[in-house]
Parts: structure tokens; sequence; C-alpha cells
């Protein structure tokens, strides 16, 4: 299946059974007209969503899971949003409202649009049930909609989001999980890093007969052409010494940083430890790389060598 067609994912998987089905709404539709309560919330909460906006998806969270989702890396944060709208990509959202005055959220990717309709809400005093439709409007061989209830409970006097369907929505209690299913991801990316940093190295010697004086110098050159100061070996994210949950640090060993004789050393640690990993890695100047748990401080070659 391509990607940024709607697909169920795992936190949404219960949702298509036992559901209300969501009122029909008519095809056309119309600018939407300013509203207040459960419906414009989520109708806000989803256009939030779709374009992947942190800030104002966390607005429509309870007080207690937006202090989670603030913790969360930044990748789990945006994989929480995608399961909102069922779209892998970030879109273009557009509200829009039936002949009824139903909301209605378009979400455009690259790759094909959602389109997202809200129905009538059932309120029961500080809490809401909204059936909402989901269907993947840029291509109708795709089925018929997903039938999701949206659970909004009033907190301060705001509306925010209780449940997906049967699932309540209880950040606090996924944070471990989500933690520790990044936490090897992440521990393995950052083995690749370390890889792509020394490839990176070698390659900077060969070229200029000498080591980089800091790892910025193997990012892209503002001249435009490769030169010392810019030799084009590394992304954005690792010249600058961080990437995916992990900070990078390089050092020349002894004052010798000229030709093959010139040694250095490399380190890898969790940027936030327990989050975005737990093993520390450290390449010695012999080339050899070793992995330990030093809760987050940088490792030594006294650590077990990874094979």
């Amino acid at each position: 299946m391509r990607a940024g067609r709607l697909t169920l994912l795992t936190l949404v998987g219960l949702l298509a059974t036992g559901l209300a089905t969501a009122q029909e709404s008519s095809s056309r539709t119309e600018p939407a007209p300013p509203m207040a309560g459960p419906a414009a919330s989520l109708r806000d909460t989803l256009s939030a969503a779709c374009s992947h906006d942190e800030v104002a998806f966390k607005t429509f969270l309870t007080a207690r899971n937006a202090q989670s989702f603030s913790r969360l890396t930044i990748a789990a944060r945006t994989e929480l949003m995608k399961r909102f709208v069922l779209l892998s990509d970030p879109g273009k959202p557009k509200a829009m409202a039936n002949a009824a005055g139903r909301p209605i959220v378009s979400c455009t990717t690259p790759y094909g649009t959602a389109e997202i309709q809200i129905g009538g809400a059932d309120i029961r005093d500080a809490i809401a049930f909204l059936p909402v439709d989901l269907r993947e409007a840029s291509d109708p061989d795709t089925g018929a909609a997903h039938h999701v209830l949206f659970g909004m409970v009033r907190e301060n006097g705001e509306w925010k989001v209780l449940s997906i369907g049967l699932l309540l929505l209880d950040l606090p209690s996924l944070e471990v999980e989500w933690d520790q299913a990044e936490i090897s991801t992440s521990e393995q990316q950052a083995l690749e890093s370390l890889k792509k940093i020394t490839a990176a190295i070698e390659t900077y010697r060969k070229s200029y007969a000498r080591l980089p004086k800091s790892l910025d110098k193997l990012g892209t050159s503002k001249k435009g052409a490769p030169t010392p100061d810019g030799a084009g070996l590394l992304d954005v994210d690792l010249a600058a010494g961080k990437k995916n949950g992990y900070s990078f640090r390089y050092v020349i060993v002894g004052a010798n940083d000229v030709g093959a004789p010139a040694q250095y050393e490399l380190s890898a640690t969790p940027s936030i430890y327990g989050r975005t990993g737990k093993i520390s890695y450290f390449r010695d100047s012999s080339g050899a790389t070793h992995a330990g748990d030093h809760q987050g401080a940088i490792g030594n070659v006294n650590d077990p060598k990874v094979k």
C-alpha cells in the first residue's frame, strides 16, 4: 500500500467493531461557520493532527496527557498525531461544514486526501461522544469509511480529547511502553551514525591529508563546492553532533592531526537517558567500538567491544 493511504494503526485497532456510526452528511460543503463545544474542539484537534502541529494539538489534550505528550520524543509525538487521522504524512487541513452545519476536516497530503466528517455530539454532563467517519476522498476504491467514536471531556471549561473508540487516551501509562519500543531503534541508529561519522572522517583525511578539527567541518559547505571547512560528507544533524536521540562527540587524540598517524575518538550518548537510549557507545583511537550503560555519561575503552 502506498505511503499516505489510510491505514489502521496499532492504537486504533479496536475501533472498527461495536462503535456508533456517524450521521450521514451531505457531499455539498461550504465555509465552516463559527461554532463552539466538543465538535469544534474535535475539528481543531484533527486539523492539528493532520498538519502535525504539536503546539496546537497539545492544547486539546487533558492536563495530565499534555504533560506526558511534552515528555515524549519527537517521533512518538508525531506517531500519536498520525493515528488520529490515519495518515502517515503531514497534510494541509481545511475545515468545512456540510448542509446541516456538521464539521468536516479535509486533510490533503502529497499522496492523497482524507475526509473526516464529525457527527452530532451526545453530551452527558462533562462528557461528550462524537461519531466520526474517516475516508480517503482521493481514492474511491479504498472502500467504506472507518467509523470511530471520539470521547471528549470538559476540563476547566474547555473540551479535551478523552478517548478514541474503545481506548481511553492515557498517555502517562503509555510512556514507558513507547520508550522501550523506541530505545532499541535509537541505539541501533546511533551505531549506524558512528559508522557514518567514521567513514566521513576517513574520507576527509584522504582528501585533505589531515583530520577535521570538528564535526561541523564535515557538513555542507556554505560556498557550494566542498572545502576543508565544509566537506559535504555528513547531513546537517550529524555535523551538528545530534541525531535520532543521541549526541555525538569527536576528539582528536594528541597534538597531531596530520596524515595517517593522526588518531581520534568518537562517542555517542543518549540525549535523554532512559527515553532515547540507555547504551553509551565509544570508538577508541584504534577503531574498536565499545558499549556500556553509563546512565547517560560518555563510555570508555573499558566497556565491552561491540561485535
